[in-house]
């Protein structure tokens, strides 16, 4: 006969999730290791006492952490994540209606991102014997859509617990899919609020140490092998390494294979630290936001090879970025969804790290020409000295935001993490910041959720914790994105996390801004100015008088404040220094000019700009729109 114990959904649930670990080689550790919940009526007497109760039965069973918003929660577990390059991630517990319609942009953005995040919103009544209740949609056609139908589209995984006997199935599928190299992203389970503290007989079986181990698919033989012909072939290759090199560890494999061939190689947002800024053969961001150094390797390059990226229309600059008419595209990816993009015809579905070790021994031999690599390292020098230039001190009392990223990347150690999401930071960082470690550099740009920083950093300084890393992370923030969410600041002072938080005052949307400027809509609408209502717009010049400072000194946070000087620089690389050095969250305010930009990386972003206008603004950035319109490429590989 099973042995079992007589428990509530919830609390088999928790049990569960508590002994459940992920293995990656001879790395083994827990899946989820602890779980973010808000709590009210939908959720209080389910997960929240289940969760008392292990808190008081077992405290090292299931952790409970506090969030001040359901959103930041997942956010929270998303950073974790990147920082332990996907094999865990933290559970988030919602109530019903409002409490998990918080939580759906942070599924998305864990979904974009492909990183993994376990989302356990509260539902209505599943008898429906209270039919409606507190919080609960009512559609006349379908009285069964409730707010958490929502995440069905946002999840990688999407069910409900109807009956307590379907939990079993449900959180074994969950696990799966969380672990999955390929299929990872938010994992969703849906839980009624009167089946949450519903009983059951569980087997023992069912709350033992489950260990999931993440695949490393090989390549195929002849997947490889013509890869390998097409890459002996070229006489411009040129590698595009994402965030899957980073997630499989396969950032020294990179390197060797860089070093022995001469390839150079330009990263995606998510793949920022596969090399240190200084490697011979890494010219840097590319796409969008790209470097001109890699930018015009890129756009010449014959045999483009994809590594672990998604090729987002940034990575691409919207299908432009290689203008070789018979460039040929190698991708090699875990997801044939990724590896068969652009047409390529020389897919590679492999985990990125065997697949390099073979790619390694394969090209044996293989490398660029002499010509080539001259090349590599004029334009790269070319680059690095735009990049000085633009560090180099202006004694300006507004300094523009390149010059703030100089004086925080010299205050900073080299393992220091940096963290950013939206705005013009991701943009700047991805041409400026020199990375020294391949888990420095932080930057969510597959959603590019405003919002995502302090919460994310807070995860990531929790997934640094958890490891006995000490390194300090450094959130980039600006007043745009820190207006949407910044309350999780009060989480780390209750648990004394430490964080740098530096908020670059623009007194508007920065990025939004410029891209007003460009589609020929006069930065309309992303200033933060008075209401005029003559005028009825918010263009004039009277500046908000907001204190974020204040704000955050509200919270418990440290705060320094760096003033509008002509040592606004100095001042800041000293208060870095005095963040660095406390043991407690510090908040570093800066105010900056907005319209001082970084240096030019020739990238471009398809943004429609309207056909007719009565605007001349507008019909002069429609028209630069049609030329830059015209080096688009179907990229067919």
């Amino acid at each position: 006969m099973t042995e079992t114990r007589r428990m509530t959904v919830s609390q088999a649930l928790i049990e569960f999730l508590a002994h459940q670990w992920t293995v990656d080689g001879d790395i083994r550790e827990r899946t989820i290791p602890g779980v973010f919940g808000i709590f009210g009526h939908g959720n209080v007497a389910g997960i929240g006492q289940a969760l008392k109760q292990a808190n008081v039965e077992s405290p090292d069973l299931m952790p409970y952490f506090q969030a001040r918003n359901e959103q930041a929660m997942v956010h929270q577990a998303v950073g974790y994540a990147r920082m332990h390059r996907r094999r865990g991630t933290y559970a988030a517990a919602a109530s019903v209606g409002p409490g998990a319609a918080n939580m759906l942009t942070a599924a998305a953005l864990a979904t974009s991102n492909r990183l993994p995040a376990l989302l356990l919103p509260s539902d209505t009544f599943a008898t429906r014997v209270a039919d409606p209740v507190l919080q609960q949609l009512e559609h006349p056609h379908d009285l069964g859509i409730q707010v958490t139908d929502a995440f069905r589209p946002l999840s990688r995984f999407f069910d409900r617990v109807q009956r307590p006997e379907q939990l079993f199935s449900i959180a074994l599928a969950a696990m799966r899919v969380l672990t999955d190299p390929v299929e990872t992203g938010a994992v969703t389970i849906a839980l009624p609020e009167d089946v949450q503290a519903e009983a059951l007989d569980v087997p023992i079986a069912f709350l033992q140490d489950r260990e999931w181990h993440l695949r490393r698919p090989l390549p195929e033989r002849g997947a490889l092998a013509r890869a390998v012909a097409s890459i002996r072939g070229a006489k411009r290759p040129f590698i595009v390494a994402g965030g899957g090199v980073l997630y499989s560890g396969a950032e020294g494999r990179l390197k060797a294979l860089a070093e022995e061939t001469g390839i150079p190689v330009g990263s995606s947002q998510a793949g920022g630290g596969v090399l240190n800024w200084d490697h011979p053969q890494y010219l840097g961001g590319v796409g969008a936001t790209g470097t001109l150094a890699a930018n015009r390797l890129a756009a010449e390059a014959d045999v483009v090879i994809g590594i672990g990226t998604r090729y987002s229309d940034f990575t691409t600059a919207s299908r432009s970025a290689f203008q070789n008419p018979g460039v040929v595209f190698v991708n090699i990816n875990v997801a044939s969804f990724d590896a068969y993009k652009h047409g390529s015809q020389l897919p590679v579905i492999a985990d990125a790290r065997e697949a390099l070790v073979e790619l390694a021994v394969a090209l044996e031999g293989f490398g660029v020409s002499p010509e080539y690599a001259e090349r590599i390292a004029r334009e790269k020098a070319e680059w690095d000295g735009l990049v000085d230039d633009a560090f180099a001190p202006s004694g300006l009392a507004l300094p523009g935001q390149p010059e703030i990223i100089g004086a925080v990347q010299q205050s900073s150690a080299p393992a220091d993490v940096i963290v950013q999401a939206a705005g013009s930071l991701p943009g700047d960082l991805h041409k400026l910041w020199r990375v020294r470690d391949p888990l420095g550099y932080h930057v969510e740009y597959a959603f590019s959720c405003m919002g995502y920083e302090i919460a994310g950093g807070l995860g990531a300084k929790r997934g640094l914790v958890a490891d006995g890393d000490d390194r300090d992370v450094i959130v980039m923030v600006g007043d745009g994105s820190y207006l949407m969410l910044n309350t999780e600041l009060v989480t780390a002072v209750a648990e004394g996390v430490k964080l740098i938080v530096i908020l670059i005052q623009n007194h508007g949307y920065a990025s939004i801004g410029h891209l007003s400027e460009t589609v020929g809509s006069e930065r309309f609408g992303t200033w933060y100015r008075e209401y005029d209502p003559q005028s009825r717009n918010f263009q004039g010049e009277r500046i908000l008088p907001v204190d974020l400072a204040a704000n955050a000194r509200s919270y418990g946070v440290d705060v320094i404040e760096v003033e509008p000087t002509a040592s606004a620089i100095d001042d800041l690389k000293a208060a870095v220094a005095a963040a660095k050095a406390s043991d407690r969250s510090t908040f570093i305010h800066i105010n900056s000019d907005p319209l001082i930009y970084a240096p030019d990386g020739a990238g471009w972003w398809d943004v429609p700009v309207p056909e007719v206008s009565t605007l001349a603004s507008t019909q002069q950035a429609r028209a630069e729109y049609l030329q830059q319109q015209a080096h688009q490429k179907p990229l067919l590989g």
